[in-house]
């Protein structure tokens, strides 16, 4: 059973990259999978344990956002490829916090590059700002970011600990992280969710669309013309 599990993790993912054209390096597509090895010979051994127990003992993995509209975003302080730390708390504006799975991966350099294009625009129009989180440590951010000549922060998580209390699902069955992009207002209140392994680069113009929604509309000025 353990075999047969491990090879449907090949055989269940690979179709997936290959029909979204997610590009991953053999590295890392190795270390995704022995993961996910490790993880179901865990589950089989609960689950052999367990399968005299009771129905109301067994739980199940919830993979629903945690995160929704109209809810406040957990607190988190990270630090960024500059060594300084971002505190979410603390920030005044609206704020897009998006979520990738790994520096450097070419969905997620579409994605970075995708929002250092139009970083200017969203802090001029919007009066808003951009993170973007990961798992990686702070050195492999720096080194991301002075590739893409970003001047947005980029965030450490290592091991994962604010996207689990964002609760940002996993994609392609789970095998890995999720990209996705929250956008909050200036109180941490959450107002979109946008949720899309495959096209990195549609997250910022969904960005955008929630920040305009929270735009205070323009009050209507007094407008005379002459009758000639």
């Amino acid at each position: 059973k353990i075999h047969s599990s491990i090879f449907g993790i090949g055989h269940r993912l690979l179709p997936y990259l290959f029909h979204h054209k997610i590009h991953l390096r053999t590295s890392e597509l190795t270390q995704y999978i022995n993961m996910k090895t490790s993880a179901i010979i865990a589950a089989i051994a609960c689950t052999s344990a367990s399968a005299f127990a009771p129905a109301s003992t067994v739980s199940r993995q919830n993979t629903a956002l945690n995160l929704k509209v109209g809810e406040t975003a957990p607190d988190f302080a990270l630090e960024d490829q500059n060594g300084k730390t971002f505190k979410r708390s603390s920030n005044k504006k609206p704020l897009v916090v998006y979520f990738y799975p790994a520096d450097s991966t070419p969905g997620c350099t579409v994605q970075a590059k995708a929002f250092q294009e139009e970083i200017q625009s969203i802090r001029k129009e919007f009066k808003a700002d951009v993170v973007g989180i990961s798992g990686q440590g702070a050195e492999s951010k720096q080194k991301f970011a002075q590739e893409l000549g970003l001047d947005f922060s980029i965030l450490a998580d290592e091991n994962d600990a604010v996207r689990k209390e964002f609760g940002v699902p996993k994609a392609a069955f789970g095998f890995l992280p999720g990209r996705v992009t929250y956008v909050l207002d200036k109180e941490g209140v959450c107002t979109s969710v946008y949720d899309n392994l495959a096209d990195a680069a549609s997250h910022i113009e969904k960005a955008k669309e929630a920040l305009a929604e929270m735009k205070p509309a323009k009050k209507a000025g007094f407008e005379f013309s002459l009758p000639f």
